[in-house]
């Protein structure tokens, strides 16, 4: 899930050639959802604890100083997620804590039951969980049962209950992701915890886009794992956690020192650990407030959509009084039926307003999402997709500019379509998807 930062609205000047002034366009920066800006607070304690130096498994002052350090983000990840702070195991990032609950999990519960194969994800989790999912099937022996989502991109409990009424013996472990990270969509993870636990099958939920934008509470909710990343929620680039219960049978994928309770070897990064724990503590303590900025300037953006590109088909849940169960406030995807989501993505670029396609590239193919495949839109529509997700530094400006630059983008992307009508190749493997 790691993601170059991208800058937030910026004016101003910088200086030329020649030592002359010179203009840094302004931009609407609406790919919150790939990364969002370190905030001011956990830029300071991360810039802060560069000046010291301390390995944190060291056992002289400087170690014990940056192991306290990491000690106290720990409390701080732990206080704000409703979790202990043993629970806490730091990662790199969202994508290692993932594939760590993924493949870990499998070969826990797989050492003491060989008849634990099937690995349960929903269809439209995100490539951190399901490409993991399909190297254990691949190199493992595991089996996937991918299981299929509503229209709005909810996981079918149905299909869920029917899976545990069959095979409760031979599930190694359920992940459904918290939200999802292209269309929004809130999953119903309470009941797919309480429909799993009669059975002892853990569950693991990706919360990457949920914390900071919708209560979050590991403890309450039961989960047996939970993975949060730095970069999404105003924390560095290349720091996470896999929240974990103690006695989760987790095997580590990575092997070495025996940090982390021999979980997940490796050197802490005491300078972005500290920085996380203040973003994660920051972004929950805010997170009321922020949520309904978000709603409502994401409100005022699917509107307009609608009022300028009539024809465009909002991907997910209604935007409605029941966010909170429903779908992130500052999330709006759309299909512009007739236009390639590449192209609109360069001519909104452009134009100075920065989105994202919501789609993958692989082996030079572009390929429609495997979310809105899996939710029944047709190939030719999800093609044309744009995910437009707002942040903490996100403005009505913003909103605005995406608004007037918006109409013409789709106008000479549907002409460029019907001008080259370029033969396409479709691809069948298993699915695929974006940040």
């Amino acid at each position: 899930m790691t993601v170059t930062p991208a800058p937030g609205p910026v004016t101003g000047a910088c200086p030329g050639a020649h030592g002359g002034p010179t203009p840094v366009p302004v931009t609407a920066y609406l790919d919150h959802a790939a990364t969002t800006p370190l905030s001011p607070a956990a830029r300071d304690a991360f810039v802060d604890e560069l000046t010291r130096t301390g390995n944190p498994s060291s056992l002289h002052a400087a170690g014990r100083a940056a192991r306290r350090t990491v000690e106290e983000a720990r409390e701080s990840v732990a206080a704000a997620l409703g979790a202990r702070p043993s629970e806490v195991v730091f990662t790199a990032g969202g994508t290692e804590a993932d594939n760590l609950a993924v493949k870990g999990l499998f070969w826990g519960r797989r050492t003491t039951d060989p008849r634990r194969r099937r690995i349960v994800v929903s269809a439209v989790e995100h490539h951190a969980v399901l490409d993991p999912a399909f190297w254990m099937a691949e190199h493992a022996g595991a089996e996937i049962v991918l299981l299929p989502v509503d229209a709005e991109g909810r996981v079918d409990l149905a299909a869920l209950r029917a899976e545990i009424a069959e095979r409760a013996d031979e599930i190694a472990l359920i992940s459904v992701m918290w939200a999802n990270n292209e269309v929004g969509t809130l999953q119903p993870v309470p009941e797919v915890v309480q429909l799993a636990r009669p059975h002892g099958i853990p569950v693991h939920s990706d919360a990457v886009q949920a914390v900071g934008q919708v209560p979050v509470d590991f403890a309450a909710i039961g989960l047996d794992a939970m993975t949060v990343s730095g970069h999404k929620l105003g924390g560095p680039v290349g720091v996470g956690a896999l929240v974990a219960r103690r006695d989760a049978p987790l095997t580590p994928v990575l092997h070495g020192g025996g940090q982390e309770r021999g979980v997940r070897s490796g050197t802490l990064d005491a300078p972005a650990i500290r920085a996380f724990g203040v973003a994660v503590t920051e972004a929950v303590a805010h997170r009321a407030e922020r949520a309904a900025h978000l709603a409502a300037l994401r409100d005022e953006l699917v509107a307009g959509v609608r009022e300028r590109v009539p024809d465009a088909v909002l991907s997910g849940p209604e935007p409605g009084a029941h966010d909170d169960v429903d779908r992130l406030p500052g999330n709006a995807h759309f299909t512009f039926p007739g236009a390639e989501g590449d192209s609109l993505l360069y001519l909104l670029d452009s134009a100075g307003v920065q989105a994202s396609t919501g789609s993958a590239c692989q082996a030079g193919v572009p390929q429609p999402s495997h979310v809105l495949l899996a939710m029944g839109v047709p190939e030719a529509d999800a093609r044309g997709a744009l995910r437009f997700s707002l942040g903490v530094t996100s403005t009505r400006d913003d909103v605005a500019r995406l608004l007037d630059a918006l109409p013409r983008a789709v106008e000479r992307a549907r002409a460029a379509g019907l001008a080259s009508s370029p033969a396409r190749t479709r691809v069948t493997s298993r699915p695929g998807g974006a940040a």
